[in-house]
């Protein structure tokens, strides 16, 4: 696996494909290959044996020309500042590929939550949030969970910047837990969206999905709960992995029973009636779709020949490097990109916020029927390019949101 591949790296040229497709000036190319602003911060916390540790965190902002900026905040050993600078990036094309009024931010911490006690957790998150509240903000920046972090991690960040504005403000966040004014219907919601267009996507490409063989590489929140989805649509899940490795059935597993197993257990490695298989073996099985729900960079140059999926789903962001982009594409496998796949927990914390700042709240049949329409039509619109343009969905769902900010620059002007 190119280890090396710097994520920002990735992110740009993927921008810059766009960019020539749309024959961008280069006053806006430069606009938008730049982050508007990029935090770090040192974040010192006592630990639970009375030590002081001296973690770093970042918030990067990339652009907010059609909305304030949005996206999680990730507590993981490899935060880099380049990796959270990619991630705002893709924040930025997401929101503009499903139409909702946000621009791109993102946030984490180099750290490992596995050896962390909750209470550690818990100080270096209030610490966290002390230090980048001066950028965000309801009306500014809006951090949501991602990897390693969870509603507990959103409810500290909102009662730390509440407590220090006086009063209740629920929409500093999204992905909280119900009883703080989260939505109904988030905890599903990237898995669910990406469910949806994978449904849209067989269609176009005629593959039955009651007849699917699917792969799962991840079995987090997103991949245990796609899996379980696609379960529920007749598919048969036969390989699923997480951090510690995969397991395999070509008959098919219960995603629930794996889930189970890897709650008591801590992952879904020996599961009972199962092969064992690396994660990269795990990639190179052949299935009709696979769903990517790990980490970046898993499909890069050297796996990519050897990849038998006929449709790739990417629940995490940035796992295909654009040099494996372009094989997949010459051998005709479909990649549904991260952008649009994945953009279901993006648009859910967006009816989040919507309900928060409105104290409304919707049923989650109206949350559903939302993101269900949604993430449709971001699939017409993508695939109606690819087809267009001939060029693959990515490119496709990167010309339609890099025009689409463009366009906001372009009406908003140039300050002062």
């Amino acid at each position: 696996m190119e280890a090396s591949a710097n994520p920002f790296q990735s992110a740009l040229k993927q921008f810059n494909r766009a960019a020539d497709i749309l024959d961008l000036d280069d006053g806006l190319r430069k606009i938008l290959s730049t982050p508007e602003r990029c935090l770090t911060v040192a974040v010192p916390i006592k630990m639970d044996d009375g030590r002081i540790e001296v973690f770093i965190g970042h918030r990067v902002q990339h652009n907010t020309a059609r909305g304030p900026a949005k996206g999680g905040i990730r507590y993981h050993p490899s935060v880099t500042l380049d990796e959270v600078k990619a991630l705002a990036s893709w924040m930025t094309w997401k929101c503009a590929v499903v139409g909702i009024p946000y621009g791109g931010a993102k946030g984490g911490i180099a750290c490992d939550p596995k050896r962390m006690s909750r209470g550690e957790l818990e100080r270096l998150t209030r610490r966290y949030t002390a230090e980048i509240s001066i950028i965000i903000g309801p009306e500014k920046d809006i951090p949501a969970p991602d990897v390693y972090t969870d509603a507990q991690t959103m409810a500290w960040i909102m009662d730390t910047y509440s407590m220090n504005r006086g009063y209740a403000v629920p929409g500093v966040v999204t992905g909280k837990p119900l009883a703080i004014g989260g939505s109904l219907g988030r905890h599903e919601a990237t898995a669910q969206g990406c469910v949806f267009v994978i449904r849209e996507a067989v269609k176009a490409l005629n593959l039955p999905l009651d007849r699917a063989r699917v792969v799962v590489q991840g079995y987090g929140n997103a991949g245990s709960i796609a899996a379980r989805l696609l379960h529920e649509q007749g598919a048969t899940i036969i390989a699923v992995s997480d951090s510690r490795g995969g397991i395999l059935n070509s008959k098919g597993l219960d995603p629930m029973k794996v889930l189970a197993h890897k709650q008591e257990t801590g992952s879904v490695v020996e599961y009972p009636g199962t092969e064992a298989v690396s994660n990269q073996e795990l990639l190179e099985l052949p299935c009709d779709i696979l769903v990517l729900a790990a980490l970046e960079n898993q499909i890069t140059a050297a796996n990519a020949p050897r990849i038998r999926a006929k449709l790739i789903a990417e629940a995490a962001n940035g796992p295909t490097t654009p040099e494996a982009d372009d094989i997949l594409h010459e051998r005709g496998i479909f990649v549904l990109p991260d952008i649009l796949a994945n953009a279901g927990g993006v648009t859910v914390s967006y009816f989040e916020w919507v309900q928060n700042l409105q104290e409304l709240w919707w049923d989650l049949e109206d949350v559903n029927e939302r993101l269900e329409e949604t993430m449709v039509r971001a699939f017409n619109n993508v695939y109606a390019l690819h087809e267009e343009k001939n060029v693959d969905m990515r490119t496709a769902a990167y010309v339609l949101a890099v025009d689409r900010v463009a366009e906001a620059l372009r009406l908003r002007g140039l300050f002062p």
